[in-house]
Formats: structure tokens, C-alpha cells, sequence
């Protein structure tokens, strides 16, 4: 029994199947015996190696050795191990054909292997695939590669805990690396090391139970190895998931093998990982220098934003935002980086919108405008970078936008407006704030451009308009250009801006498209015309305009008469033109070219409402006052001019009152097509009304203006006009006299019996009109100031006490018997009995 001792001793004395069959005759063996007793599989896997190399594997006794491993699954370890041993010995004596003859021999066990029995022999699979890999033959390197994609592609039933694939990932990422000094040879490197990576990621990503693949110490091996093959590509061309689908299997170059594993990497990652994957890119980005020029970043972002499942898509543009005030040199470098990491972010936060819902919306936009914000502060006006930095933001704010729905846009524009730092009418803001102003009223302008308004009461909520209106005021000549904009963007619901950029009296060639106004719309006017309008005349006043400036308000009123375009409009409109061209003649601080310009603009929008309404009338007049200063005064028409420093003395517009638009003749002409004009007969509600009502302390006082009987109304002569009256005067049929006694004539008397002239009686109707205009168009707040008292009651009580302490009483009387006593002392004889 020394041969059994000898092959137990070798650790190969298990099988005994047909151990006497023969003598031995190997002259190799100690003992002569292990022909005899050698374990049958090493006999099947030496018969599967030819005599030489070139005749391949001998397929006949492979079959054998595939049905010997299925029908004992138990000896798939052993014959792994041994397939291992003859491998290794030929790698070290460089006998290349036997090790590719037994590397396939490994491959069809591992595809024959039932799922169940697979562990038995994937140890030594692997270890047969390290083993090639850790040579330096190219062929041999690619060969491992593919045998081990086929173990990836296998789906095994029972995890393996302790299997680690630390080295595939460090050989597969150094492979990516390859420098060969053949091109050839070192793109199939490559192109093995990505397609290695790709195997690794498909074995790994599917079984939690397996080794993490998502820890950063192989993250920052894979993801900067893609990357670096994929920043080699002539030109970057990015795909949609779908089109890269159709391209997936068969590529031959690095770079766009390295795309798809990306692109595989990418959508197989969970909410949990997707930060996993970004940082190795930001970092590799970082440390390379890839962010100026960006087209690769552009494009590899894209490719990670198409490949991503889309409700995690969030989570890239917020890792993004964070970083773009990430460290990157210092100076115009750094600003360099910033403004070319916000382009990226323009470019892919429009992928990203489609799937933003609720919070995450606003919280982009403020991100953004936080951004905005700092960069303001850094007050880097002088850097062109920093402008570019700026623009790349706001187009993103505008990219991202654009894709939502138009509900969220109202939102986005509130949103944005509740940053914008305001100042009151004629304040000097700071430089920081009016540079915020502006950049933030660009953002607004960018999302603005892309809502589509339906309804004005939908595109211009109560407290956006309000603070709209109240930016209207801004310092800043350039702001408030920019405001008027974004009203041209909001109002303009059939693209008639551009034709209205500048003043005109030609509207017939221009091809204006007019509809008739909406019910909704007559709504919205009737609640906030008197604002709208009010604002954008207060506009036209104010001395720093700039012909930009004039031309914006211009344009806006002029897509407020088009867009409103209503019989019950008209006479607003007129009321505005009209109060335009009394600003133009009353004003002391409007130069002579401002004059001009808003004389300019009250022609072209006088000329306006007879070519959107059926006007005969009113177009006649208008077109008689046109041709009128055509002859005599041509620098009252359109077009606009910088200066008008060749105006003589004779033709300044207060010389020429001739030319301009009269109240009265307008109308008649109103009333001859058939509309209303009494709210044309009162003075003009934006600077007439408004000092007619400056002196009102309270409601009850503007109602007796408006027709109650008062000797003060019915005055002539001897009665002054500026009675003051007190409670007795605000009550009707009361009257107070004043102390001297010729203030009463005889003929005053006469007068107030036979009533009012119809000269004053005109003149109260149309101080009620005016009042009444006024009260039922004016906002509450205005109203509400105007007719606040000038004291207080309390304090004014006391001073009719305190007075009325200082004076001893009458006897036997008290404080009423000395007031009436007062009374009757002033009264005329004539009213005493």
C-alpha cells in the first residue's frame, strides 16, 4: 500500500473510481504508482490540453470534462484549483497558448455550472483572471477582461459575502490609464479596462449583499476613469438615453465605451448614491482644469442628467449649485471657473424642471438667487468674468422657467420680486442695491419671457402688480427701462411690442393685430387702471428720464390700449393722454427736450384708440392736430430726438397753444361717437384731481364740495370762496357767517335766491364729476391720504376747551349760552326778530 501512502501524502488520494485499472508507468512518479491512482478529473483536464498549442483546445475530451463537472458538482473546486496550477506554470514559463487554452476551458465550465454549484468554482475562476490580468502581456490582460464580463453577465442565486473585487477595480481603472506606445494596443487596453469597469458595476450594483461599490475609495477609481477616456473624443456629441441605447455593444472607441458605462453607472444609482457618483466628478473636473472652456463638462453633465431616473434629477443641479463658489484659484481664475460652472448649470437645470414639484422649485430659484446676490456683493463690476458669471445665473433662472408649468412661473416672478430691494419715489438706493435691482429684474425679465398670458388678472396677481407699480420709481434711468420691459413681456399677447418700440402716428403700416377686450380683462382695468396708469404717468415726470425710458412707458400704454382695446376703455386712455400733455406744459423740472418727447408721446397715443375702436370723430381731430404740426411744429410728432437745441423761442411747446390736444374738442368728438364723455369733462384725475383733493381732511368735507347747498358754493363777490367751514358748514341748509358784517351784500342775497348761474352750475357739475371720478377710480391708500385730518381730534378739542377756560362766563349763563350769545351777535339785523 506505499503507492496509496504516496498519493494521500500528495493529497490526491480521494478518487478511487478505477485506481487498479492499469500499472503504473509513468517514469516521473516516486513511486510509480500514480499513473495508476491519478484522480480522474486531472486525467480529463490534461486530456483537454493538445500536443501543441496551435491545434487549440481538444473539444471532444472537453465535453467530456463538462459532463464529468455537472454530473460531480462537488469536484468543480478541485478542478478549478488544478486548471489554476497549470495556467500559473505556463504564464511563468511564457507558454501563452496553454494559458488561453485553459482560460477557455475556465469559460465554458463557468457558463456550464448550474447557478447553485457556482461559488464551488468561481475562487478559482477569479484567481485564474487575477492572475492574467496581473501579467504584463496586453493579450493576456484583454483575455482576463473578457472572461470576466462573462462571469459578470451570469446572475448567481446565493450572494457570496466574502468575495472582494478591490483589485478588478484598481487593475480594470489603471487599464483605462493605458499609455502604450501603440496606439492600437493601447486603445484595446483601454477599451478592456472600461468594458472590465462595466462588468464590475453590473455584478456589484444588483446585490446589496455583495462589497458596496458606491464607497468612495472605488468611485474615485471608476468615475475618473471613464471620464478620462471620455475627455479624448474629437467632438462631444450628446444623446438622449434612448438614442444611446440604439449605440450601446459594439463600440470599438474609448470614448464612447466610457460613455455608456457612465451612462450605466449613472442610472443604476439610487437616491443614496447619486451623490457617490457627482463628487469624483466635480472633484475631477477640479483638479484638471476641465471647467474652462466647458464644452466637456457641458456634455458630461447632459450625460448624467439624461441617464439619471428622473426624480432624482434634483439632486444633480443642487450638488451643482453648491459647488459653483467652490475653490479654484484666486482672482479672474477663480471667476473664469465660477462663470463657466453657471453655464454648465444653465445648460442642464432645463432637463432638471420637467420633474421639479413643489419645494424643490423655489428652493433652485432662491439658490439662484442667492448666488445672484453674492455675486453682487463682491461688487467685481470691473470684471467682465463676473458679468458672464452673472448672465450664465439668470440664464438659468430662465432655462428652468421655461420648462414649468405656467402657474409656477406666477410663483417664480413673486417669488423673485420679493427680493428685489426697493426704494421709495426719488430715494437714493446704494450701488450694491441698484446693481441687485437690475440683475434681479433681469431674472424676472427671463422667466417673464416665458409665461404666455391668458388672463391679466392670472398674469398680474394683486401684490405682483403692486410691486410692479412700485419699482416703477426706482433711481436708476436703466431699471426702470428694465421694469417697462418686463410689462411689455407680461401685456404683449399678440406680439405687437416690437412694432411699438418707438412712438409713431403711422399705425396703419405697421399690421397691428387688435382684438377686442375680454370681460375679465375690463375687470382687471376697472380694479387697478387708476394705479396702472397713475404710476406710469408719475414715470413720465420724473426728471432723470432718459428717451429710452420714454419710449418704454410709451410702448407699455400703447399695448395697455391695444390689449384693452374697449369702448369703456377709450375715455381712460384720453384722461392719461391729456393729463401727459398738461405734465408737458406745467412741469418746471422736465427740460425742453423732455417736454418735447412727452408732447411727441401724447400725439402718438392720441393717435391710437381711433385705429383700434370705430372713431370717426375722434380719428378726424386727430388727424387734424397731426397735420398741424407736421407744418408748424414737427418736434411734437415722433420720432423722438436725443436734443432739440435748435428749437427757437416761438416754437417752445408753451408758445403753441394752438397745437395742442384740447379738452373740450375731444369731448365733443367722444360724444359724437356715441360714448360718455362726462369723465373727459372733469379736470384730469392724475394732477388736477389729485391738488383738488389735497386739501380734504375728511369724507364728510368732500361731500359737500360735490352738491351740497352752502353760501360758500353759491358765493360771488361777497361771499368768499375760501370760507372755512366747520360742522355747522358741513351740514346741509347750515350756514356760518363771518364776523364782518359787509361779507353779505344784498346782491349776494339776490343771487343765492335765484340759485346758481349756469356758468356755476357747469363748473360744481364738473368739480362732482372730478370728485366722483376720483373717489371711485383712486386706490384706497391714496384716498385714505388724501383725506386724513391735518390734527388730531383729541388734541383739537383741547384747544377749544382750553380756549373757551381762559374767557370768564357770562352771568348766570354758561359755555352754550356764550356760544349762541356769540351766534346772534354775528348774524344781520335783517335775521334777527
Amino acid at each position: 500500500m506505499s503507492f496509496v501512502k504516496c498519493c494521500f501524502e500528495a493529497g490526491e488520494g480521494h478518487d478511487f473510481l478505477d485506481s487498479f485499472v492499469q500499472k503504473c508507468t509513468d517514469p516521473g512518479c516516486c513511486c510509480g504508482c500514480c499513473s495508476a491512482l491519478r484522480p480522474r478529473y486531472k486525467r480529463l483536464v490534461d486530456n483537454i490540453f493538445p500536443a501543441s498549442p496551435q491545434d487549440g483546445l481538444v473539444k471532444s475530451n472537453m465535453e467530456k470534462l463538462t459532463f464529468y463537472s455537472l454530473s460531480s458538482p462537488e469536484k468543480l473546486d478541485r478542478i478549478g484549483e488544478y486548471l489554476f496550477q497549470k495556467a500559473s506554470r505556463d504564464i511563468y514559463r511564457r507558454r501563452h497558448g496553454f494559458v488561453i487554452i485553459a482560460m477557455e476551458a475556465m469559460d465554458q465550465l463557468l457558463l456550464a455550472c448550474h447557478s447553485q454549484t457556482l461559488n464551488l468554482f468561481v475562487e478559482s475562476f477569479l484567481k485564474m483572471v487575477q492572475k492574467l490580468l496581473e501579467s504584463t502581456d496586453p493579450q493576456l490582460q484583454i483575455l482576463a477582461t473578457q472572461s470576466f464580463v462573462r462571469f459578470a453577465n451570469i446572475e448567481e442565486d446565493t450572494p457570496s459575502y466574502h468575495r472582494r473585487y478591490d483589485f478588478f477595480v484598481s487593475k480594470f481603472s489603471a487599464m483605462c490609464h493605458s499609455n502604450h506606445s501603440d496606439k492600437a494596443t493601447r486603445d484595446k487596453i483601454r477599451l478592456a479596462g472600461i468594458i472590465g469597469l462595466q462588468g464590475v458595476i453590473r455584478k456589484t450594483v444588483s446585490d446589496d449583499l455583495v462589497e458596496n461599490i458606491w464607497e468612495a475609495q472605488h468611485m474615485d477609481k471608476i468615475v475618473p476613469s471613464l471620464l478620462y477616456n471620455m475627455q479624448s473624443a474629437e467632438k462631444y456629441e450628446t444623446v438622449s438615453c434612448m438614442e444611446a441605447e440604439t449605440r450601446d455593444g459594439g463600440e470599438e472607441d474609448p470614448a464612447r465605451l466610457a460613455e455608456a458605462c457612465l451612462r450605466e453607472l449613472v442610472g443604476r444609482a439610487s437616491f443614496g448614491h447619486i451623490r457617490s457618483v457627482l463628487r469624483p466628478v466635480l472633484t475631477h473636473f477640479d483638479r484638471h482644469e476641465l471647467w474652462v472652456p466647458n464644452d466637456f463638462a457641458i456634455h458630461t453633465f447632459k450625460i448624467i442628467m439624461f441617464s439619471i431616473q428622473a426624480q432624482y434629477s434634483y439632486s444633480v443641479v443642487e450638488a451643482l449649485m453648491q459647488h459653483l463658489d467652490a475653490g479654484s484659484g484666486g482672482g479672474s481664475a477663480r471667476t473664469r471657473v465660477r462663470a463657466a460652472r453657471a453655464s454648465v448649470l444653465s445648460n442642464i437645470v432645463a432637463i432638471a424642471a420637467a420633474d421639479s414639484v413643489g419645494p424643490s422649485v423655489l428652493e433652485i430659484i432662491n439658490n439662484l438667487l442667492t448666488n445672484l446676490r453674492a455675486s453682487v456683493a463682491r461688487d467685481s463690476e470691473k470684471e467682465s468674468d463676473e458679468k458672464l458669471y452673472q448672465d450664465a445665473l439668470i440664464n438659468a433662472l430662465g432655462e428652468f422657467a421655461d420648462h414649468l408649468p405656467d402657474f409656477q412661473k406666477i410663483d417664480i416672478m413673486m417669488f423673485i420680486v420679493s427680493k428685489i430691494p426697493s426704494n421709495q419715489r426719488g430715494g437714493k438706493g446704494t450701488k450694491a442695491d441698484a446693481m441687485l435691482q437690475s440683475i434681479l429684474l433681469k431674472s424676472l425679465l427671463k422667466v417673464g419671457a416665458t409665461y404666455k398670458t391668458t388672463e391679466l388678472s392670472k398674469a398680474f396677481p394683486a401684490a405682483f402688480l403692486e410691486a410692479l407699480l412700485r419699482l416703477s420709481g426706482a433711481a436708476e434711468p436703466r431699471t426702470r427701462a428694465l421694469l417697462q420691459r418686463i410689462l411689455h413681456t407680461l401685456l404683449d399677447r399678440r406680439r405687437n411690442a416690437h412694432l411699438l418700440a418707438t412712438p409713431t402716428v403711422d399705425y396703419a403700416e405697421l399690421g397691428l393685430t387688435v382684438e377686442k377686450c375680454s370681460r375679465p380683462d375690463l375687470i382687471f382695468i376697472s380694479k387697478h387702471g387708476y394705479a396702472i396708469f397713475s404710476s406710469l404717468y408719475d414715470g413720465l415726470q420724473l426728471e432723470s428720464n432718459t428717451m429710452e425710458n420714454v419710449e418704454a412707458i410709451y410702448t407699455t400704454l400703447a399695448l395697455l390700449c391695444i390689449e384693452l382695446a374697449s369702448e369703456e376703455t377709450v375715455c381712460d386712455m384720453l384722461q392719461l393722454i391729456l393729463a401727459i400733455q398738461q405734465s408737458a406744459i406745467s412741469n418746471p423740472v422736465l427740460s425742453t427736450a423732455q417736454q418735447c418727447r412727452l408732447h411727441a408721446c401724447a400725439a402718438a397715443l392720441f393717435a391710437l384708440p381711433p385705429h383700434v375702436l370705430p372713431l370717426p370723430a375722434l380719428k378726424e381731430y386727430a388727424d387734424k392736430i397731426i397735420e398741424a404740426r407736421r407744418e408748424e411744429a414737427p418736434h411734437l410728432l415722433p420720432p423722438l430726438l436725443e436734443d432739440y437745441d435748435d428749437l427757437s423761442p416761438s416754437n417752445m411747446p408753451s408758445k403753441l397753444p394752438f397745437l395742442m390736444i384740447d379738452q373740450m374738442a375731444v369731448c365733443e368728438c367722444v360724444k359724437a361717437c356715441g360714448l360718455d364723455a362726462s369723465r373727459l369733462q372733469s379736470p384730469l384725475p392724475y394732477s388736477a384731481a389729485a391738488a383738488a383733493l389735497a386739501h380734504r381732511h375728511s369724507w364728510v368735507e368732500a361731500g359737500a364740495v360735490q352738491g351740497r347747498d352752502s353760501l360758500a358754493d353759491a358765493g360771488g363777490p361777497g361771499v368768499p370762496g375760501g370760507a372755512e367751514l366747520d360742522s355747522a358748514g358741513s351740514s346741509p341748509a347750515v350756514q356760518r357767517h363771518t364776523t364782518q358784517s359787509d361779507s353779505v351784500s344784498l346782491e349776494a342775497l339776490r343771487r343765492a335766491a335765484h340759485g346758481p348761474s349756469e356758468a356755476e352750475k357747469r363748473e360744481a357739475e364738473r368739480r362732482k364729476a372730478t370728485l366722483n371720478n376720483t373717489f371711485r377710480t383712486a386706490p384706497f391708500d391714496y384716498l385714505l391720504h388724501l383725506t386724513q385730518p391735518k390734527y388730531e381730534i383729541q388734541d383739537k378739542l383741547q384747544e377749544i376747551f382750553s380756549s373757551l377756560s381762559q374767557e370768564p362766563l357770562l352771568a348766570g349763563g354758561s359755555p352754550s349760552a356764550k356760544l349762541r350769545g356769540a351766534q346772534d351777535a354775528q348774524l344781520p339785523d335783517l335775521f334777527l326778530c
